[in-house]
């Protein structure tokens, strides 16, 4: 029998790759291309009710490139197959990731068409790569996205990560965690992902908890006496009502202990209106210090509901409809070719057009510090009053800095997020935030255009 391999073991990411990029690069090898080619990574649209991304998965991304390589395993199977020559496994065998990297740092905004990750390197070596800095990119910049609806909605309210059990997989449900952190929750019930990342793990309990003890109260005493510090009662078990003035008697047992109730979680029902009556249960018997935590189905759009309303919701558990960004599970990113051997060029296929050359993005802000504009622009370009986004964080297959800390990566969001109108985060038809190309950019992509037309289409009567 097989041993158990975990999903994505370290020394075999090489094969985290589509065959295609596989079968390309043994033609580019037979062929002798070696040369240096850029490929641009940008997201082509926005999803419904989005104007803004923020850029995650980076240091996946660098940790992949910093480690690319194929193990004799990976070797050995890629030869079972039958498909590729001796010559070209022998190349392989001995492949390191060589190239540079710029990129949009993990926390900071950006906006279709923008590139978010630029690899420059031997075609092989960035051919390869497609697949994983798509799929971490992709996925957690999508996330954090999601997950900084969710701390907008709640304006100032406290959210926690509480996804893991429904996303699509332990890598996701360990990605949602770090993204969550990143766009502002304060805390994730992943303890795998705490301890990894370094994030505050909370929790409570759950209804099997209650159901296990004979009556709904011994549940919370026993609760209480195991945890006299950090208690949250779950109340809506059997009857919410019921379970808040149940909740009432163990804080005033707590209290004559020296202790404090934490809150009391509400998991079902109309949040809005039950909210209200459990807060004044608590508060007629003298508990206003008791918070009431809000779980079970909730987004965005239904927390910018109870907020809006007034809900007396202190902290709110997202869980499901974010960690699978239900409202938006996909986005059109891409992984384009944007220059060959000093050779820019572009893909022309309708809806799919890219932009050539490498490329930089030049962010403008107004007097009061706010953004104002993008622009993107060639890498070479000097845009007076813009400021690049994209840095080097790779140069010769080595990162150019140590990886930065999630602090530091929150950080860069709460600035970015700061300096973005509200305008644009609004979770209903938002506005489009400003992005243009520059002057030498649109020239540069009306001259390969012409080129790549005049080469590769015949006239026709």
């Amino acid at each position: 029998m097989t041993a158990p391999m975990e999903p994505l073991p370290h020394n075999d990411l090489g094969l985290f790759t589509d065959l295609y990029e596989l079968t390309m690069s043994q033609a580019f090898f037979n062929q002798g291309m070696s040369a240096t080619a850029t490929f641009s990574l940008f997201t082509r649209t926005y999803p419904p009710n989005r104007a803004y991304f923020i850029a995650a998965g980076l240091e996946d991304v660098l940790d992949y490139l910093s480690n690319l390589s194929f193990s004799d395993r990976a070797i050995g199977y890629l030869q079972a197959t039958g498909i590729f020559s001796e010559e070209f496994l022998e190349y392989l065998r001995g492949l390191r990731f060589t190239g540079s990297v710029r990129a949009i740092p993990e926390g900071r905004l950006y906006f279709t068409d923008e590139p978010v990750v630029e690899v420059t390197a031997p075609i092989i070596e960035a051919q390869l790569a497609e697949t994983f800095i798509i799929n971490q990119v992709n996925l957690q910049s999508m996330l954090a996205t999601k997950a900084a609806r969710c701390v907008w909605a709640a304006q100032g309210r406290g959210i926690t990560d509480f996804a893991s059990r429904r996303t699509q997989g332990t890598d996701a449900a360990l990605k949602m965690a770090r993204a969550s952190y990143i766009a502002g929750y304060s805390s994730t019930s992943n303890v795998l992902a705490a301890s990894i990342y370094g994030m505050p793990p909370t929790g409570t309990m759950a209804h099997s908890f209650i159901l296990a003890f004979a009556s709904e109260i011994a549940a919370f005493r026993a609760y209480a006496a195991s945890f006299p510090d950090r208690t949250i009662l779950l109340i809506d078990t059997y009857d919410t009502i019921a379970g808040a003035w149940n909740a009432v008697q163990v804080a005033k047992e707590m209290e004559a202990d020296g202790r404090k109730l934490i809150g009391v979680r509400l998991d079902s029902g109309n949040f809005d209106e039950l909210s209200r009556k459990v807060r004044k249960i608590l508060d007629d018997a003298g508990l206003d210090y008791v918070r009431i935590l809000a779980s079970g189905g909730l987004d965005e759009y239904e927390i910018e509901t109870l907020v809006q309303a007034g809900a007396p919701i202190n902290l709110f558990g997202v869980g499901t409809k974010a960690g699978v960004s239900a409202d938006a599970p996909w986005t059109d990113m891409a992984y384009k070719l944007v220059s060959f051997d000093n050779r820019p060029v572009m893909k022309l296929s309708p809806d799919k057009v890219s932009l050539p050359g490498a490329k930089q993005v030049y962010r403008v802000k107004d007097v009061d510090g706010n953004f104002a504009i993008d622009i993107i622009a060639l890498e070479d370009e000097n845009l007076p009053g813009g400021l690049p986004v994209l840095e080097e964080v790779m140069k010769g297959g080595q990162r150019t800095a140590p990886a930065a800390t999630l602090e530091e990566i929150r950080g860069r969001f709460q600035a970015d997020f700061a300096a973005l109108d509200d305008r644009f985060k609004t979770l209903n038809r938002p506005p489009r935030y400003p992005v243009s190309v520059s002057g030498r950019l649109e020239r540069l992509t009306s001259e390969v255009r012409e080129e790549a037309l005049g080469i590769n289409v015949s006239d026709t009567d």
